[in-house]
């Protein structure tokens, strides 16, 4: 690519394309539309939709789409072409703004948790406005919310564009007290990073369990893994480079800002970062990336691996969300500024988000809260499924001495108070990075590491947007009934901290201690996504999404049912790939080795000449007792499989209880005895690659 700046975005119907080719009133009003969400007149969206067409059209495009984000956790699309007859068998290329604006894809097929009934199909998709449309693959996509035909959304970006709404409302009320008349919206800005494995082609065909479920479900430990921390920041493999290299070119074209590539880890793991962006087309962004990473990994030759776990006993991929809070006029409402008014700011917005944390820790930990992200959490990769914050010695310091009235000694003044003093100056990156914290404060934004690197954006960010525009909408009621507002605000922020400063530990996550300690603090230890299930149900959690008019009561039950089905579908896929794979692969291996054995022995036995078969014995001995229990092992999983009423006399949340009780249980015990067979029978009878191939597979 030898002109990047020209090339960015060139599949992209962005702004400049937009006042380029549209009349200038009409790129007025959509611009009015895009900011302030007024409606958008039927004329303007058939100008819009030809010029979109047009453009389309000569990019190559022959089809469009509403691009959507279905409860699936992927995209969707449906194509439509842009032909209409013309008559005496002649066609046209046409696209309407009723086309543009509103589609009617049958929806009975997508996840509802029981909004609708299979056979009421109807459902509708609305263009995003904020969200650019881009071409892929010949077809033009327009980024659309999803919902049904009585009004429930049945998407993800409908839900977070609502969140986003709700902390606009309550961050402007706050920016109003401080005088602030000129924002017009706060927005979240998110900056997603994308971890993922590349293995090749040919052996990722040979595994089963990565075709099927995305990680091995089988697999002994490699000699060599990531213990001599070679590849982290090492040089990169000229395949993986080529590779690196076109995906960044590709995504660059739809107008996402790839930033950073490196290694991580792990043997064959890899980072992407983006630049930040709006949480709604960071989001967008987010599935697009994830989505060229797997095609272009195919043209390479190999797969790509987005899975939280694909490989037992080596480090997992997380996606970390890195969230702060930015008014349209530039200002980062998470970073300290040079004023007192500035920085009493800064102190509310920051304890807003450590109360919002505090109360809401059970939600934010259900949001990350997957049966792959389960083999994630806590496993001295990621963060622990215990959520706390970490902001820093001397933040931490700064929030102490305003709290005991003492002041702050570390900077350079010895008192402050809250809107009188600024700050004492300190450096944005004073503190080192706590790369074992759930949740750290890094200087102008948080980063929320426990995302897993499947997972889609939308959920952390809603819970995020919606759990601070509660904190915000209590400290805006307090304040606007107060009389002296320096002094309310400083005993307001105060207060606040000294409520939920339980929630911040700079130390070391990882550690035992820590969960001793978090236990005497009383924060939740949700260690599986079965524990954090019911808490999506809370009449608490209800309250407030519905209150800010993020989620429905029937759309938070709704997802709680979609969320417990998948962790039990996934479970069940799993189980089942393993028994196929242990019946199809492993045990006709260990006859194959056993037989080979057992022939050798008895030629050595048969010949006379006093040949030693102590080894061949002393194998066959093992294998053949190993293969008994492997036996034993399949059949307690089979049994588990087939448990009478497993479904049916159970609720949803009891099933998946079974699952992860039962089910996982007995995968866990047939595995360990694959995975020692693994180490014994001959490689040439072993069907799978090992561990050690698929890691170093890309040379």
């Amino acid at each position: 690519m030898k002109n990047i700046p020209n090339t960015f975005g060139s599949m992209v119907f962005n702004d400049a394309v937009m006042q380029l080719r549209l009349p200038k009133h009409i790129y007025k009003s959509l611009k009015k539309t895009m900011s302030e969400g007024v409606h958008l007149d039927v004329d303007v969206a058939n100008e819009v939709a030809n010029a979109m067409k047009e453009w389309a059209v000569e990019k190559g495009a022959t089809h469009y789409t509403h691009w959507f984000q279905p409860m699936t956790g992927a995209t969707a699309e449906r194509h439509d072409s842009f032909i209409s007859p013309a008559g005496e068998g002649q066609v046209i290329m046409e696209f309407s703004g009723k086309e543009l604006v509103r589609g009617e894809p049958d929806a009975s097929s997508f996840p509802s948790g029981g909004l609708r009934a299979t056979f009421e199909a109807r459902g509708y998709t609305v263009w995003d406005t904020t969200s650019y449309a881009f071409v892929k693959d010949g077809t033009l996509c327009i980024p659309t919310a999803f919902c049904s035909y009585s009004g429930e959304a049945l998407d993800k970006k409908t839900p977070l564009l609502r969140s986003m709404e709700a902390l606009d409302r309550q961050a402007l009320r706050v920016l109003r007290l401080f005088g602030n008349k000129t924002a017009k919206r706060v927005i979240t800005m998110v900056g997603a990073e994308q971890e993922y494995f590349l293995v090749d082609k040919e052996m990722y065909l040979k595994r089963p369990d990565l075709v099927y479920t995305g990680r091995t479900l089988m697999g002994a430990r490699p000699p060599k893994g990531q213990e001599l921390e070679d590849h982290y920041f090492g040089s990169i493999k000229p395949r993986v480079s080529a590779y690196m290299k076109e995906l960044e070119e590709e995504l660059w074209k739809l107008g996402v800002y790839a930033k950073t590539r490196h290694n991580e880890v792990a043997p064959g793991q890899h980072e992407l970062a983006p630049i930040y962006n709006t949480a709604n087309i960071a989001t967008d962004h987010n599935q697009i990336t994830m989505e060229q990473m797997k095609v272009i990994a195919n043209k390479h030759g190999m797969a790509c691996l987005l899975h939280e776990k694909p490989f037992a006993g080596v480090n997992g991929s997380g996606k970390h969300n890195n969230w702060s809070i930015n008014t349209d006029t530039g200002v980062n409402l998470l970073e300290p500024g040079g004023t007192p008014s500035e920085n009493a700011q800064f102190l509310l917005f920051l304890v807003a988000v450590i109360k919002a944390v505090d109360e809401h820790q059970d939600l934010l930990r259900l949001s990350v809260a997957t049966a792959g992200n389960d083999h994630r959490l806590g496993a001295n990769e990621a963060p622990p499924a215990i959520v706390s914050m970490f902001i820093g010695d001397e933040l931490l310091s700064i929030l102490e001495g305003l709290e005991s009235g003492e002041g702050y000694t570390g900077g350079d003044r010895p008192q402050m108070e809250i809107g009188v003093t600024a700050l004492p100056h300190f450096p944005k990156d004073s503190t080192d990075r706590n790369r074992t914290s759930p949740f750290a404060f890094t200087g102008n934004k948080f980063e929320f590491r426990m995302p897993g690197s499947m997972l889609s954006i939308a959920g952390p960010n809603i819970v995020l947007n919606t759990a601070v525009a509660e904190a915000l909408r209590q400290f805006a009621d307090e304040l606007e009934q107060g009389s002296d507002f320096k002094s309310d605000l400083a005993a307001l922020v105060k207060r606040a901290f000294s409520a939920h400063k339980r929630i911040i530990f700079n130390g070391n996550n990882y550690s035992g201690d820590w969960v001793a300690e978090a236990r005497l603090r009383c924060l939740l230890n949700l260690g599986t996504t079965v524990d954090a299930l019911p808490e999506f149900i809370s009449q608490k959690s209800i309250e407030l999404f519905a209150g800010h008019g993020v989620f429905t009561e029937l759309e938070v039950r709704s997802r709680y049912e979609i969320l417990v089905e998948a962790y039990s579908k996934t479970l069940h896929i799993e189980a089942l790939t393993m028994v196929d794979m242990v019946k199809g692969m492993v045990i006709p291996a260990c006859i194959d080795y056993q037989n080979d054995l057992a022939r050798l022995l008895s030629r050595k036995r048969e010949s006379g000449a006093g040949y030693d078969a102590s080894l061949e014995d002393a194998l066959l001995r093992r294998c053949s007792k190993l293969s008994a229990d492997l036996l034993e092992r399949l059949s307690r999983l089979e049994d588990a499989l087939s448990e009478p009423g497993l479904g049916e006399g159970m609720d949803a949340l009891e099933c998946a209880e079974y699952y992860r009780d039962g089910v996982l249980a007995a995968m866990s015990g047939l595995r360990a005895v694959v995975d020692r067979l693994e180490t014994i029978v001959a490689k040439r009878h072993w069907p799978l690659p090992s561990y050690a191939e698929l890691l170093h597979s890309v040379v």
